[in-house]
């Protein structure tokens, strides 16, 4: 089968596709025929070598596809079902190996490339609104890279819950993407400094929780923006890692919270993954949330896609054409 493979860590170069063997499905497992595979920040950390792999290593840890073998005599699944998942690492490949606890029956309501573009980033906002910092009516939410596949979701996501979002964007395309997704302020981060008119927008009462996938360049920023006992959730790090810092400021700012969430202890069980998909997927198909897909490639082109992701120009979701 082909995949989408890195032999060291690297730029966008050191990605091949090659043909390797496909793969077997033991007990607890799907073989599943990759139709479509998701993009990822994940990723990018993982093939220039910030989060370190065995090589050679195939890519990818989302997608949607056709379940063609089931590891266990007993399962839930069966051949032919369509399925998604969020973490299934090697599935920038034709066959993919998909835990059963990490799989998910796609709604016949959904298409594929919606239900692998909605499954990361998309189960992230979840997380992120209803068990980080579980949103309230009424709060202020700062939301960084607001038109990025997880901005747009969270924005959505926060808005239902009657949340009034501040987004940061560098373009005046990705502000109005944001708006339109509901954030009720926007903040032009390449323009002005977002920590002042944060403080401006809310009268200086500043945010319940402020949600930052950049990292080193907000940092200092997002604790500036966090109203007494705020929570900064720091889910990535696009701009580089944060520097160690005095915890002590945490206090003198205001007995301020920060947590480096991931998504994989989010959906440690069946049990929890299937609420999450389920509570996003019925959002999806009430058309009360909208999967945004900026982008779709070719398996041959994931060089490119991994140059578009990272030049942060991009918006919404990219995904992989890999079969179908």
């Amino acid at each position: 089968m082909r995949a989408a493979q890195i032999f060291q860590g690297g730029n966008a170069d050191v990605l091949t596709v090659s043909e390797i063997p496909t793969p077997e499905a033991s007990p607890g497992q799907l073989l599943v025929k990759t139709v479509w595979a998701g993009i990822n920040y994940i990723d990018i950390y993982q093939r220039s070598g910030k989060y370190p792999m065995d090589y050679p290593a195939t890519l990818g840890l989302e997608g949607s596809g056709e379940v063609v073998a089931v590891g266990s005599k007993e399962s839930n699944f069966k051949i032919g079902d369509r399925v998604c998942w969020a973490w299934a690492p090697g599935s920038y490949a034709e066959f993919t190996v998909v835990n059963e606890d990490k799989a998910f029956k796609v709604p016949n309501e959904v298409a594929m490339d919606v239900a692998a573009a909605a499954m990361l980033q998309g189960l992230t906002a979840h997380y992120l609104v209803n068990s980080v910092h579980k949103a309230q009516a009424g709060d202020f939410a700062l939301v960084h890279a607001a038109a990025g596949g997880v901005g747009l979701i969270l924005c959505q996501m926060l808005k239902a819950k009657g949340v009034r979002v501040i987004g940061t964007v560098s373009s005046a395309k990705k502000q109005e993407l944001a708006m339109a997704a509901g954030a009720e302020f926007v903040i032009r981060y390449d323009q002005e400094d977002f920590a002042k008119k944060v403080a401006e927008i809310t009268q200086d009462k500043r945010c319940q929780v402020v949600y930052d996938s950049v990292g080193a360049t907000t940092f200092e920023g997002s604790l500036n923006c966090l109203a007494i006992r705020g929570t900064l959730a720091l889910f990535g790090s696009s701009s580089g890692a944060v520097p160690p810092f005095d915890l002590q400021r945490l206090n003198a700012l205001g007995s301020l919270v920060v947590t480096r969430p991931s998504l994989a202890n989010f959906i440690q069980t069946a049990e929890e993954l299937n609420w999450r998909c389920g509570e996003m997927f019925s959002e999806i198909i009430s058309s009360r949330l909208e999967i945004d897909i900026s982008n779709r490639y070719e398996l041959a082109d994931a060089k490119q896609a991994h140059l578009d992701i990272e030049s942060r120009a991009t918006s919404g979701k990219l995904l992989l054409k890999i079969s179908g």
